[in-house]
């Protein structure tokens, strides 16, 4: 499989002739010269969530069999509930029309080698501690169950009963549905 992190490069953060956002930004051009806008809502048609870590490994599109408007994706660092994704939630929810939620984390997440000291060593350095918690983790089922918990108990939220989780296998592709109890 050719990724786009197979293709040789020059000096980091340089790509031929520009930066990576100079990059992305050409590929734009070439893909709007092919748009035809396809009239979609912002509503998406599965009326489903997907929560998800940021990892790079992770093409949830592909993965789910998914096509554009299918769902509402919202990503971060280890997939994790935090306030920003309950917020998201909710938007989608009760704005957007969406009414189930699946959590997706992933085998070899980064947050499983963070701890909390991140904050710390971020405070030595910039002379500030960030507000937000890193949120790591050490065992992936169980942080799938906590993040099953906070969208059921959000009181923000009006459709927790189809809340489901998951660990994406970054090896096989594969989902593993965890058990929230």
């Amino acid at each position: 499989m050719t990724t786009s992190a197979s293709v040789p490069t020059e000096p980091e953060g340089a790509i031929r002739g520009g930066t990576v956002t100079d990059r992305l930004v050409d590929a734009n051009e070439r893909y709007a010269s092919a748009f035809t806008d396809p009239g979609m809502d912002a509503r998406p048609v599965l009326h489903v969530a997907v929560v998800a870590c940021m990892d790079a490994r992770l093409d949830l599109h592909a993965a789910l069999g998914l096509e554009l408007g299918d769902c509402h994706t919202i990503r971060n660092a280890g997939g994790v509930v935090t306030d920003d994704v309950i917020r998201s939630l909710t938007i989608s929810q009760r704005a957007l029309g969406t009414r189930s939620v699946v959590l997706i984390h992933h085998t070899g997440c980064g947050l499983e080698t963070l701890t909390e000291d991140f904050r710390h060593d971020l405070e030595m350095e910039v002379g500030q501690r960030p507000a937000w918690a890193v949120e790591s983790f050490r065992d992936v089922d169980q942080d799938v169950r906590q993040s099953m918990q906070r969208v059921r108990t959000s009181p923000f939220l009006l459709h927790t009963d189809d809340v489901r989780g998951f660990v994406f296998d970054v090896r096989t592709g594969l989902l593993r549905e965890i058990d929230p109890t």
